[in-house]
């Protein structure tokens, strides 16, 4: 990984494994970084090669090589590397000697299957994840109830949810009487399951089948794969477009 410095500290933790610019910015505002034993909060200050990069005390360096997986989520397991209550990590299902340096790019939740993206690089993680580029994720969403076609158009111009601004959905196609793909372009927290519990539906399955380019195809449950570049540099462009 060429690097040019000096470089802005979120980039560089994003760079070291500790998540997208946006979620490093946050770690550096709770207080938890240091540059040369100084804490900083404030993201935006510039380190060298040299600098010593602290993260709650511990070292935190570049890595040399850039690392990009799809993996088929299992039911039951979180997407966060850390959580006290929990004990079932997707990320541990990628066996690699770095897998400490890995962290997902979007969401998905416990109950949720399906494709998730893990990373070391933080800027790529970004373009993937921020609203604004507007690269798309496909769902297949599986319904207690018989799903009608007039809910889902509600659902395509948006609804308001908790008094916040509207949860939408891209497209939508029916499958069957209780089996719908839908495609997003934000991914809000829950989005999927907040739409369809408001609009009176109990959501029994969700699995994500696709983010932009990269398909879960044949994939099976656990199972995970190195990205080629190509799909990378894909993907990328259409958060250019």
């Amino acid at each position: 990984m060429n690097i040019d410095y000096p470089i802005r500290l979120q980039s560089y933790l994003a760079k070291s494994g500790y998540g997208s610019r946006r979620a490093c910015e946050r770690i550096i505002q709770e207080g938890r970084v240091s540059v040369n034993l100084k804490q900083i909060t404030e993201p935006g200050v510039k380190v060298n090669e040299e600098d010593i990069v602290q993260v709650d005390g511990m070292l935190a360096e570049i890595s040399e090589a850039t690392y990009y997986f799809a993996l088929h989520k299992p039911r039951g397991y979180i997407c966060s590397n850390y959580d006290p209550n929990e004990d079932r990590y997707a990320r541990d299902l990628i066996t690699i000697k770095d897998k400490h340096l890995l962290f997902h790019i979007g969401r998905l939740d416990k109950d949720s299957s399906g494709l998730i993206l893990y990373t070391n690089d933080g800027d790529a993680a970004n373009k993937i994840t921020h609203p604004s580029y507007g690269i798309e994720k496909e769902y297949a969403v599986k319904t207690k109830e018989p799903i009608r076609k007039e809910d889902l158009k509600k659902a395509l111009k948006g609804i308001m949810i908790d008094n916040k601004l509207p949860y939408a959905i891209k497209s939508f196609d029916i499958k069957t009487k209780t089996w719908v793909h839908v495609t997003l372009t934000e991914g809000k927290n829950r989005e999927i399951r907040k739409i369809f519990e408001v609009l009176g539906y109990e959501v029994v399955k969700l699995i994500r089948l696709r983010i932009g380019s990269i398909e879960l195809k044949d994939m099976k449950v656990g199972e995970y794969r190195p990205l080629k570049k190509g799909e990378i540099d894909s993907l990328l462009k259409e958060s250019q477009r």
